[in-house]
C-alpha cells in the first residue's frame, strides 16, 4: 500500500515548479496595475487639486491669467515630485467667467502604459455689481 502511494505522488514531481514559473509573473504584473491604479489615481487629484487653486486666484475680482496659472504651477511644483510628469496650466479669463485646464502624463510603472490626466475647473468671476 505505501508503495502505491510513493508511486502515485511520483507523478507530481516538478509540477509546483511549473505553476510557480507561471504564477509569479501574473502576480508581479497584477501588483504593478495595481499601483499603476493607485499612481494615476493620486495624479488626478493632484491635477484637480491644481485646477481649483488656479480657478480661486483667477476669479478674484483683481485676479488674472498670469496669477492663476503661477499659482497653479507653484501648487504643482510642490506636490508633482512623483506622479504627474510634464503638467501643463491653462487659465482663460472673461469679464464674467474664468476656467483652467491642467494636463500631464502619469509617471509609468507598466512598461508601455502611457496614461494621461486632465482635470478642468471654472467658476464665476467675482465682480462688484451695485444696486439699482
Amino acid at each position: 500500500m505505501i508503495l502505491r502511494f510513493r508511486r502515485a505522488l511520483a507523478g507530481d514531481r516538478g509540477e509546483v515548479s511549473a505553476e510557480l514559473v507561471i504564477a509569479t509573473p501574473l502576480l508581479l504584473l497584477a501588483l504593478l496595475a495595481i499601483v499603476q491604479f493607485a499612481l494615476w489615481s493620486h495624479a488626478v487629484h493632484v491635477a484637480q487639486a491644481a485646477a481649483s487653486q488656479a480657478l480661486s486666484v483667477t476669479r478674484t475680482q483683481d485676479g488674472t491669467t498670469a496669477a492663476g496659472r503661477d499659482a497653479g504651477q507653484r501648487l504643482l511644483d510642490d506636490l508633482v515630485r512623483g506622479p504627474l510628469r510634464s503638467p501643463r496650466v491653462e487659465v482663460v479669463r472673461t469679464p464674467t467667467s474664468a476656467s483652467v485646464s491642467v494636463e500631464g502624463e502619469v509617471a509609468a510603472v507598466l512598461p508601455g502604459v502611457h496614461l494621461h490626466v486632465h482635470a478642468e475647473a471654472a467658476g464665476q468671476v467675482e465682480r462688484f455689481v451695485p444696486d439699482a
